[in-house]
């Protein structure tokens, strides 16, 4: 049995309600709170309090950044005094408190001021500021907030998970603006805010001990918003690339953004699509996660804490392709670019072709719903002219991490076991390399002391 949890994304998704979503079910706000500091992002202030929306009491999480935070106030008030018809989408306040910042807040591209309240609605493409847009202006690309993670204190798992959301959502941000990763750079996705509301998932879901993460339907809202670049479609761009990565999503009948592009981008990189409760899935603790608007419905994301069967058995993609004309020094990068765009593997094969000519044969092992990505890749990043594709099984045994601390340092170590019984540890090959290159000792000694440490470990 694994731990589990279901999402039900009936009114969008973004990542604070997410994040308070967790926090609703038991995610200690105090440490994820001392474990941000890691990350030494500047001044910031984290909210943490209750909303009522249409009647369901939910944790509201938000971040408040001195002057940023300030600065879209007054702006809303601005707009509100040339906007006082449009009351049905104002900010609450009494019981739920003043709300500020982001669900349906995030936008990237062009800095074009909303005119009414309809345009307000943040969104991935626009800086249309209104009341709860909390925004950070500093630019920043993929490899900036690598950094600024990698860097930090955090365990590798958390670095790991949250650098390949961010590298998803620039990945997308990407292929819509034409654009390299390394050339995307990013407004609202490299603010503060952001990388908290990214980084705090995933520390909320490894402090409640989630392994699998499905995710419903996800409404996305419908119309359009105005940018400087004319008007947008919603989803924005960037979400529907995003939600194209396998997950299920509809329009719903609510006319303004719902999903946001950090929303998808954690669904995309972390959960699987389930239109129901997974077969299975039993369920313990429900938890609800608040939005800033106020909508029509129950602005909330609902996350159901439960426990799941788990399936032996899934269904992956082999993508296949000959070449015979291209530069040896290009595989390695070829290989970097489709792991990093969520391939599950990529491996070489010599083989001789006809006529008697030597070749290399690109396998790709990935999941079904990420073929139009990694074929692109082949497709440009190679020198082939075609690519042949087929459904594989996979036997999974149950795999879990521990970290294990050595005089050198901490490594993480994964270990597999059937009925009780350990078959196999393997210690981190990162980990062990930044160890022996920081300690001068040999690379096989290190990855010795960290498996002998965690089998130790194990049987206690």
């Amino acid at each position: 049995m694994k731990k589990a949890l279901y999402i039900e994304a009936f009114s969008g998704i973004s990542g604070n309600m997410l994040l308070g979503a967790l926090i609703d079910l038991g995610a200690d706000a105090a440490y994820i709170e001392v474990e941000l500091k890691k990350m030494n992002l500047g001044e910031y202030e984290l909210i943490n309090t209750r909303a009522d929306k249409c009647g369901i009491n939910a944790a509201y999480f938000n971040v408040k950044i001195p002057g940023v935070t300030e600065a879209a106030e007054a702006e809303e008030a601005h707009l509100h005094e040339h906007n006082d018809g449009h009351h049905c989408h104002h900010h609450a306040h009494g019981c739920e408190g003043e709300e500020h910042h982001h669900h349906q807040e995030e936008h990237h591209c062009c800095h074009q001021h909303a005119h009414t309240a309809e345009e307000a609605h943040e969104h991935h493409c626009c800086h249309a500021h209104e009341a709860g847009a909390h925004h950070h202006h500093e630019h920043r690309n993929f490899n900036d907030i690598k950094t600024i993670i990698e860097n930090s204190d955090l365990s590798t798992n958390i670095k790991d998970k949250a650098v390949n959301v961010f590298r998803m959502l620039g990945l997308a941000e990407a292929k819509v603006h034409g654009k390299s990763l390394e050339e995307v750079h990013f407004h609202e996705v490299g603010a503060v805010d952001t990388i908290i509301d990214i980084v705090g998932s995933c520390l909320a879901l490894e402090n409640l001990g989630i392994e699998k993460i499905y995710v419903s339907e996800i409404k996305t809202g419908y119309g359009f918003v105005q940018c400087a670049h004319g008007l947008m479609p919603v989803p924005a761009p960037a979400t529907a690339e995003l939600l194209a990565h396998g997950l299920l999503y509809a329009k719903g009948n609510i006319e303004r953004e719902l999903a946001t592009p950090t929303g998808a981008a954690l669904m995309a990189a972390l959960a699987e699509p389930s239109a129901d409760m997974p077969k299975g899935f039993s369920a313990e603790k429900v938890g609800y996660g608040a939005g800033t608007r106020n909508l029509e419905i129950p602005n909330v994301l609902r996350a159901t804490l439960g426990t799941v069967e788990e399936v032996k058995s899934h269904a992956l993609t082999v993508a296949e392709c000959n070449i015979d004309d291209m530069s040896g020094e290009v595989w390695p990068y070829v290989q970097e670019k489709l792991m990093a765009a969520g391939a599950l593997d990529a491996w070489i094969t010599p083989i001789i072709m006809k006529k008697g000519r030597p070749a290399q044969m690109l396998s790709v092992l990935m999941h079904p719903q990420d073929l139009p990505v990694l074929e692109k890749i082949i497709l440009t990043e190679t020198t082939t002219l075609g690519m042949r594709y087929y459904d594989v099984a996979r036997h999974c045994s149950e795999r879990s991490f521990i970290e294990v601390t050595l005089p050198q340092g901490s490594v993480k170590v994964k270990f597999s076991q059937a009925g009780g019984q350990i078959l196999n540890i393997a210690p981190e090959f990162e980990d062990c390399r930044k160890l022996a290159e920081a300690s001068k000792m040999p690379l096989k000694k290190i990855m010795q002391m960290a498996a002998a440490a965690a089998e130790a470990q194990l049987e206690h």
